[in-house]
């Protein structure tokens, strides 16, 4: 599961709040390199919800083997020409987190009611019991 995909995502436990953002407690995490598209990086940086890629990139980090990209604090995508102040480097580095990390095996965290959801070869189940819809 990459980071992309974990923003996405959210819990719908019956007594959830928000849902969001998950927790990530990872067991197994991998890297996997993939080609650069600056403009991909940029049209997806006013989609996401950038404080939580932030915090899942803080919160993996000392469970990975090797270190992860540093990225901005924060990327306000409403002031007008915001994508002129990242430059290469930057742009690189938030690819790299956003699609070459992935959480191979774990489990996501509702933030609000603690249910876990399994990561298993890569795949979230976010498919809730009976009980819990």
């Amino acid at each position: 599961m990459r980071l992309l995909t974990h923003n996405y995502l959210m819990s719908n436990v019956k007594g959830a709040e928000k849902g969001y953002p998950l927790n990530i407690e990872a067991t197994k995490i991998d890297f996997e390199e993939s080609p650069v598209d600056r403009e991909m990086v940029l049209k997806l940086l006013s989609k996401i919800e950038y404080g939580a890629l932030f915090g899942a990139s803080r919160q993996i980090a000392p469970l990975c083997d090797r270190p992860l990209p540093e990225i901005p604090d924060e990327i306000d995508t409403s002031v007008e020409g915001w994508e002129a102040k990242l430059d290469d480097s930057t742009i690189l580095n938030l690819h790299r987190v956003l699609f070459d990390v992935h959480v191979i095996e774990g489990h996501l965290v509702c933030p609000d009611t603690g249910r876990k959801f399994a990561v298993l070869e890569g795949i979230p189940n976010m498919i809730l019991h009976e009980d819990e819809i």
